[in-house]
């Protein structure tokens, strides 16, 4: 059977991850990576992330990347635009790591639809502590790299991922896969990954409500 062409939304973190994997393992083409920048295209939308970093993930999986950069204000326009484009050189299908809020499935159900494309959600309904384990079950790694200021302090940024912390997030009040953006992550290594993504911890900065950490190639 020929394979589907899709694309995975892509934020550099653990659930756009895992969801990359499943949506291989479930036979589809993944074509791109698409990741959306701030305005200024110097960092990644949600995750305060460098381009170079993602495109250094990006060759570590063996996948190209392309960005788009908006405005929150103009991010679903810039964002229906980019997915008409892909529909245009044959992508049918995009690929997104949303777990249970039903806002965020209408969203990328509904873009994609006036694209003409079809939305997955590989990670749909899953209990979150389950994701979280089985992403690191897999030999996924990933560190904090961001944190909502009301629900974690500074002291968890650069920290990896492990099993243990499911129980020290339960213990912050937060659920374990931060599905509310409690705090973000950068997947650097695992099971579809073909090298390590090595790379420093710089400085901290405070934008809004959260805490980033900059990580250095």
């Amino acid at each position: 059977m020929e394979k589907i062409p899709a694309f995975c939304s892509w934020s550099g973190g653990k659930d756009s991850c895992l969801a990359l994997y499943h949506a291989l393992k479930q036979g589809y083409d993944v074509k791109l990576l698409l990741s959306m920048l701030a305005e200024d295209g110097k960092r990644s939308r949600s995750h305060g992330l460098r381009p170079r970093l993602l495109e250094m993930q990006a060759r570590a999986l063996g996948i190209p990347i392309e960005f788009s950069a908006a405005t929150w204000a103009r991010y679903e326009e810039v964002f229906i635009a980019k997915l008409e484009q892909l529909a245009d050189k044959g992508i049918k299908v995009g690929v997104f790591g949303d777990i249970d809020i039903k806002e965020h499935r209408e969203w990328v159900e509904g873009v994609c639809a006036k694209a003409g494309m079809r939305a997955i959600l590989p990670l749909w309904n899953r209990d979150r502590s389950e994701l979280l384990a089985e992403f690191m079950g897999l030999g996924f790694c990933a560190v904090i790299v961001a944190a909502k200021n009301d629900a974690l302090d500074e002291s968890w940024l650069g920290r990896p991922l492990t099993l243990e912390m499911i129980k020290d997030f339960q213990h912050a009040g937060i659920d374990a896969s931060g599905e509310r953006g409690e705090y973000h992550t950068f997947a650097c290594d695992g099971a579809i990954f073909k090298h390590r993504v090595v790379f420093e911890t710089g400085s901290i900065t405070k934008h809004d409500e959260y805490s980033f950490l900059e990580l250095v190639p």
